[in-house]
């Protein structure tokens, strides 16, 4: 068997395979959302970057957000923008594993900055005291290197495993990105050691850290219910309820994604849930934390009235 394989060279992205108006239609419906998560995210960046009053922790971490928002959108969208108004939809091997790579470095490395967020959060709240000295700038840049190298080094793993597959068809995927359930159906050979990896580090990236999350955010409860201050309550909820919403758009979409029993339409249940992950999730982020969060609203109140010309 192995003599008769041969290295494919190129894949078909077979997309949303939908009528001609219909995707028409969703590329400029995508191509908005994607300008909207490229401007929200850039604006909250900028934002943070300027306004001397942000530059703290919970603000350095929402910066790395943004930035891996950013990038997760940009490694899937223009190409699927590119396959819904061209009849050529294919895509180098090369590159489809590339971006079966960095689609899950930016993943993983979403899920443990979110976990660092939800960490700043509970010692900001339940122990504010000390909060200058546990979360120093030191530890926030060990914590966010952290985030990135570990997200980079689990999406190897992957990448290596995925590279000791021979590879010889078909050469379609049916998908509009190189996501890894849909790439491992290329392989003409047992993928079983693929599938554990796969679940394994969903428990590692997803359980684990949610389970994290949970506990730190049941403490900011009971610590929250015994603030004495309404409006420091009110603060309180209103910081944290913006990070829990993300966190459960995340987390969610993705155990359904990766853990959940699939359905009986699995390959539209991916495509689905990889659109909220590539599009709207990244999107919302944004405008979660602007919306909710009046330090990040007034900062760019502040920034806009200083380019206001006298």
């Amino acid at each position: 068997m192995r003599a008769n394989q041969t290295w494919i060279t190129e894949v078909t992205l077979l997309g949303f395979q939908a009528d001609l108006s219909v995707e028409c239609f969703l590329f400029g419906l995508f191509s908005l959302f994607y300008s909207f998560t490229l401007l929200g995210n850039g604006i909250i960046l900028v934002v943070i970057c300027l306004d001397n009053r942000l530059h703290i922790p919970m603000y350095f971490f929402l910066s790395h957000l943004a930035i891996v928002d950013m990038s997760y959108a940009s490694n899937n969208v223009p190409k699927m923008l590119a396959n819904l108004v061209t009849q050529r939809r294919t895509i180098s091997f090369i590159l489809c594993i590339m971006q079966t790579f960095l689609y899950l470095a930016f993943a993983c490395t979403e899920c443990l900055i979110l976990v660092v967020m939800s960490y700043d959060r509970f010692v900001a709240i339940c122990h504010p005291l000390h909060y200058t000295v546990i979360m120093s700038w030191k530890v926030c840049t060990i914590l966010a290197a952290v985030s990135w190298i570990a997200g980079f080094l689990l999406a190897l793993v992957h990448l290596v495993l995925i590279l000791k597959l021979p590879f010889c068809g078909p050469h379609e995927i049916n998908h509009f990105f190189c996501e890894i359930l849909s790439v491992l159906k290329l392989a003409c050979a047992d993928t079983t050691l693929n599938q554990v990896v796969i679940l394994a580090a969903c428990v590692f990236i997803l359980v684990g850290p949610l389970c994290l999350v949970l506990v730190s955010y049941t403490c900011i409860l009971v610590t929250i219910l015994r603030i004495q201050s309404g409006e420091g309550r009110r603060k309180a909820f209103s910081t944290c309820s913006s990070h829990l919403c993300v966190v459960g758009l995340f987390f969610g979409s993705a155990i359904v994604m990766y853990m959940a029993p699939k359905s009986q339409h699995p390959e539209l249940q991916q495509k689905i849930l990889s659109l909220f992950y590539s599009l709207f999730n990244p999107m919302l982020n944004p405008l979660i934390y602007c919306l909710r969060n009046a330090e990040v609203k007034g900062a760019l109140r502040r920034s806009l009235w200083k380019e206001r010309p006298m």
